[in-house]
């Protein structure tokens, strides 16, 4: 079982930056590949970027690639997201995720509850 916690959240304006974090518990979280998933009002879930266990390896949606960075302290059990050059369609709630496994899949990994992310024009 690993339970996920996110922050970072917030209000920024067009062509900022925000930094999210995710905190787990337990003491395997090197045993997991971790992710972020992004939720728009009105619109389907994305997959926006995952890291390998060592954190070797990452995989970004193209929506992101160029501006997002990710990456996991695994003495710290925290996964990060580096967001700059942030737009509007970036606003939505983003959401942390664990899976034992080479990848994340949304249905079968443990997830966080959510931050909010507004990007204002």
């Amino acid at each position: 079982q690993v339970q996920l916690v996110e922050s970072g959240g917030g209000l920024v304006q067009a062509g900022g930056s925000l930094r999210l974090s995710c905190a787990a518990s337990g003491r395997t979280f090197s045993r997991y590949t971790m992710g972020w998933f992004r939720q728009a009002p009105g619109k389907e879930r994305e997959f926006v970027v995952a890291i390998s266990r060592s954190g070797g390896s990452t995989d970004y949606s193209d929506s992101v690639k160029g501006r997002f960075t990710i990456s996991r302290d695994n003495a710290k059990n925290t996964v990060y997201l580096q967001m700059n050059s942030l737009k509007p369609e970036d606003t939505a709630v983003y959401y942390c995720a664990a899976q034992n496994s080479d990848y994340v899949q949304w249905n079968n990994a443990y997830r966080g509850q959510g931050t909010q992310v507004t990007v204002s024009s």
